[in-house]
């Protein structure tokens, strides 16, 4: 495919976009921007949270991982149900209840003000570096495929990219994306459906055929018994559970689009209906990438890495049609990374540092342009971050997401699992400082567990060991609470 025709099918999904936030952000306030004045339709959000869930790094990253770690990663999916489940019982009843704009604000009430700051500082921290790094896999794609045919700088892809983000998230904001979200999954799991589909007629192999050489072939093996691997399937189905309760269930962006449901019984059928769902399309992407591994040893292909191979056989070896099946869902696998990561930062600066909702004496007009400004800060942060990322080489992206979510999420587990699980209160002031040691000592635990642990090498389990760390961090300096 020409680079000319890569941008055109850019530039043409993009205005898609901005016809729908025309629609979506007219007479939009501060409530639609945060929480879509409460009147997302529940099926809606649902559709639109599995886009957003995947992003990019799943489309690209999860089958060149396959490469690496054969089916494992499905065990940890099957953990993700079980998260889901926690998150729609017991998370969910919780915000709502309290009636929260940003969930952070629960660490206030059950906690106090450093507590409270110490969470929502950690949330912005994961949603940067997560973003980020999202949005750094596919805006590279387009650097290699589009911009260096032409001798574009990597800065100026990334600026581009980031400026559309701004402009069609900037007055909408969570109303907008609900609606978007919904555009953007249905051409991501088209895309991967039918680039099985041209797989399947290059090789000139039926589909009945192609799920049976999969079964067969060594990259289906999904559970690992070797205890010592950090690929174990119980490490792995216990990662997966505890890594959806936090970044799903205790992150800002997610809980934002279940907040915006009528009400608590909506918000739970989204977040079963999604999961169950989500089981099913992570399974497909496997699948494609056990077809692409076969692809690549019958056409004698080389990559350098496993993020890389998508795109590679899509782009250069299938043809215009796959080609262009696949960068549509590419493009659709972008947005939901940076326009729901910018919005719910956006919220998260808003309310939990600004506290634009309990500012009355300010008028509309002064906090939207307050909130303006504030998107196009975090904007600016994501540029920088994004340029940065790109001088890292190594793992899949995806798994050096999960990796960062471990030291990042892992004091959000512990302070609400104390908040959730126990009775205590804490010596507020504290907080920050405990929330900061524990991913230090993780991080010298990781680096030298092979000495320490008998050869034990740690993997995404790593969250629950800095969770717990949090958490017995709080317990040492609690104590009973006095009955009122």
């Amino acid at each position: 495919m020409s680079p000319l025709l890569i941008l055109g099918i850019f530039l043409l999904y993009t205005a898609i976009l901005f016809a729908v936030t025309w629609f979506t952000a007219r007479k939009a306030d501060s409530q639609s921007f945060f929480i879509g004045n409460k009147v997302s339709p529940w099926f809606v959000v649902a559709y639109g949270m599995i886009g957003a869930s995947l992003s990019g790094v799943t489309f690209m990253s999860v089958p060149g991982w396959v490469k690496d770690t054969q089916f494992s990663y499905m065990v940890v999916v099957l953990g993700y149900l079980f998260g889901y489940f926690v998150i729609a019982l017991v998370l969910l009843p919780l915000y709502y209840r309290l009636k929260l704009t940003s969930i952070y604000s629960y660490l206030n009430t059950r906690f106090g003000f450093w507590s409270y700051k110490t969470g929502a500082g950690f949330f912005i921290i994961s949603r940067t570096l997560g973003a980020s790094l999202r949005m750094f896999l596919v805006i590279n794609v387009l650097q290699i495929f589009v911009f260096n045919a032409w001798n574009i700088p990597f800065w100026v892809n990334v600026l581009i990219f980031i400026i559309l983000i701004i402009l069609y998230t900037l007055k909408g904001g969570i109303r907008t994306i609900i609606w978007t979200d919904t555009l953007q999954t249905t051409f991501m799991l088209l895309a991967v459906i039918l680039s099985v589909i041209y797989i399947g007629k290059d090789l000139n192999i039926s589909l009945v055929k192609l799920f049976s050489i999969v079964k067969e072939s060594s990259s289906s093996k999904m559970f690992i018994l070797d205890w010592h691997n950090e690929r174990f399937f119980i490490k792995q189905f216990f990662s997966g559970m505890f890594i959806t309760i936090v970044m799903t269930g205790l992150d800002q962006e997610m809980m934002q689009k279940n907040l915006s449901c009528r009400n608590i019984k909506e918000a739970q059928k989204n977040m079963f209906t999604f999961s169950g769902i989500l089981v099913f399309v992570n399974l497909l992407f496997l699948f494609l990438g056990a077809l692409l591994l076969i692809f690549m040893q019958t056409k004698g292909i080389t990559v350098a890495t496993s993020d890389e191979i998508f795109p590679t056989i899509a782009l250069r070896y299938l043809g215009p049609v796959a080609g262009l099946v696949f960068l549509i869902g590419l493009i659709s696998a972008a947005f939901p990374s940076a326009d729901g990561a910018l919005t719910s930062l956006t919220t998260c600066v808003s309310i939990d540092f600004l506290g634009l909702d309990k500012r009355p004496e300010m008028s509309e007009q002064s906090k939207t342009r307050i909130r303006y400004i504030v998107h196009i800060s975090i904007a600016i942060v994501f540029f920088v971050s994004i340029l940065i990322f790109s001088t890292f080489k190594g793992r899949a992206v995806i798994d050096k997401l999960f990796t960062i979510a471990g030291y990042t999420y892992g004091p959000l587990l512990g302070l609400y699992s104390f908040g959730l699980f126990t009775k205590r209160s804490i010596k507020d002031r504290f907080t920050p400082f405990i929330a900061i040691l524990s991913p230090l000592i993780c991080f010298f635990i990781s680096k030298y567990s092979v000495q320490l642990f008998n050869g034990y090498k740690f993997g995404f389990e790593l969250l629950l060991v800095n969770g717990l760390l949090t958490f017995l961090g709080l317990l040492a300096f609690s104590k009973r609470q006095e009955k009122s």
